[in-house]
């Protein structure tokens, strides 16, 4: 029986919703960036590459913002792609009892509304009556009763510990359907021929995982590039511009009325997001062999 080829008009609808409410208002924000656009005027007048001088000027805090935009994607990758990856190949290969059951305990963070586990969180790093600093009181480890959200210093790490708390499960899925995509005929092949357990998974599961690494990889970027809630939910930005994100920014432009910063500021990120997910791509989907 031939097979029959669905017209192409089947997808007609999705693609002219898709075009209306995705792409126009993205090229839209990129066209309204090079404008001087503000709740203050009536008139929208094109200023070229002003606000974008204005992000990237020493005498502002935008660079600081992108800064920690930056940080907080690459800290969350890192963290989340190995711990992540300890926790598949140890339930893939190490536990055998309870196995599904430890999943569905990793995995539950994932499907806590972020807004939620913010709000928890909130309450138990509170420097004060949070349950973390009463617990290390309690059993007198009083020295790592620390202010976690409003020392500038280590709010940001706290965050990113959080983030990683939550969405570590989901790295942990996508990587643990990679590894059982994996022979077990090259693992006992390499077996036989006396590999031990760290050449197997540097030469056998780590180059077959390439596939799934690069999804959580992008996936993992395009999230941080855009972080906004679990960050406005527990500092709001603060203390200061200490963890202040692009996104947060972009809200905080928006509020002030000036939003051709506020979509200049967006656009930069879109171009970093474009291009270096690119790169990643076509680093982490090269041949295994020839990487």
């Amino acid at each position: 029986m031939k097979n029959k080829v669905y017209p192409g008009y089947f997808m007609l609808g999705a693609l002219i919703l898709y075009l209306t409410f995705v792409v126009l208002p993205g090229f839209m924000g990129i066209a309204y960036s090079f404008t001087d656009w503000n709740s203050y005027s009536s008139e929208v007048n094109f200023i070229g590459f002003d606000n974008f001088r204005t992000i990237f000027s020493n005498g502002e805090n935008y660079l600081r913002f992108i800064f920690n935009t930056l940080s907080f994607s690459v800290w969350t990758i890192t963290l989340k792609t190995i711990i992540a990856l300890f926790l598949a190949v140890l339930l893939n290969y190490g536990v055998r009892r309870f196995a599904h059951l430890y999943r569905t305990i990793i995995y539950l963070p994932v499907v806590l509304p972020t807004i939620a586990v913010g709000l928890i969180f909130r309450s138990t790093l509170n420097p004060r009556s949070g349950i973390l600093n009463e617990f290390f009181r309690s059993v007198g480890l009083g020295a790592l009763a620390l202010p976690w959200l409003v020392d500038p210093k280590i709010a940001m790490a706290s965050i990113i510990g959080v983030d990683t708390w939550k969405g570590v499960g989901y790295i942990m899925v996508i990587l643990l359907a990679g590894l059982q995509t994996i022979p077990k005929d090259y693992y006992e092949a390499a077996e036989i021929d006396g590999a031990s357990p760290a050449a197997r998974f540097r030469y056998i599961t780590l180059p077959l995982l390439v596939p799934a690494l690069t999804v959580v990889t992008v996936l993992n970027l395009l999230y941080g590039l855009r972080v906004f809630d679990i960050v406005y939910v527990l500092t709001g930005g603060g203390p200061g511009y200490a963890t202040d994100v692009v996104s947060t920014v972009v809200l905080d432009e928006f509020s002030k009325g000036r939003y051709g910063v506020g979509t200049a500021l967006s656009t930069v990120m879109f171009v970093f997001m474009t291009v270096v997910g690119f790169f990643i791509v076509r680093r982490l989907t090269r041949d295994p062999v020839e990487a």
